[in-house]
């Protein structure tokens, strides 16, 4: 059973993905393979070559890992776009709040914020339509890579949109909206920025 558990350690070192998703699958390939020695070996077969065989009948970690690995760049694609949209439309209502603020306060709209809630307001479009796509299609070869730098992109985004916001209004008046703002901000660029990086590795493992 120990060289079962290198064999999953291995092919766990291999791939990329959401945690869950790969623990799940890594855990139905451990399960698979022993239930596949206990046969063997109630069969008569000598524990070592009871693992040859089922390893024999799998494939290598090598071999097994670029079918797993799709499997998780689809499952990180979408999770991604979730991500993309679960973050993007929270901050918006915050921003639009923060101008709504700032335009009773007689404060100039800034054109940067607007710009880069553009940015990201795009990027969750992007999110909407990849969920669309992965849920009726295969994957497209370069979807995960594109959808990757978005959510970079959104990422990035998001704080200096806050902060361009944040920056027109006066702190005094206004300081319970803005830390709210900048909790919300952190905690979505974190999330996102995360997820994004993931998506991009796993797209560059199926390359």
């Amino acid at each position: 059973m120990n060289a079962i558990e290198t064999y999953v350690d291995e092919l766990a070192a291999e791939l990329r993905g959401p945690a869950r998703v790969k623990a799940r699958m890594v855990q139905e390939i451990r399960d698979g393979l022993t239930d596949t020695v206990t046969a063997r070996t109630d069969a008569g077969l000598p524990p070592e070559q009871a693992v040859q065989d089922a390893v024999r009948e799998f494939g290598t970690p090598a071999e097994v890992a670029p079918s797993c690995q799709r499997e998780l760049t689809v499952a990180q694609t979408r999770h991604t776009a979730f991500a993309l949209l679960v973050t993007v439309p929270v901050l918006l209502g915050g921003w639009r709040l923060a101008s709504t603020i700032g335009r009773d306060q007689s404060v100039p709209t800034s054109q940067t914020a607007q710009l880069l809630a553009a940015v990201a307001g795009t990027a969750a479009v992007v999110g909407c339509a990849v969920l669309l796509i992965t849920r009726r299609l295969a994957v497209p070869g370069r979807l995960p890579l594109v959808l990757g730098w978005t959510g970079t992109a959104a990422s990035i985004a998001m704080p200096l949109a806050s902060i361009a916001l944040a920056t027109t209004l006066p702190p005094a008046e206004n300081w319970p909206l803005l830390l709210l703002l900048a909790a919300g901000t952190v905690a979505a660029h974190f999330a996102l920025a995360y997820s994004a990086k993931v998506c991009r590795e796993c797209a560059a493992q199926v390359d």
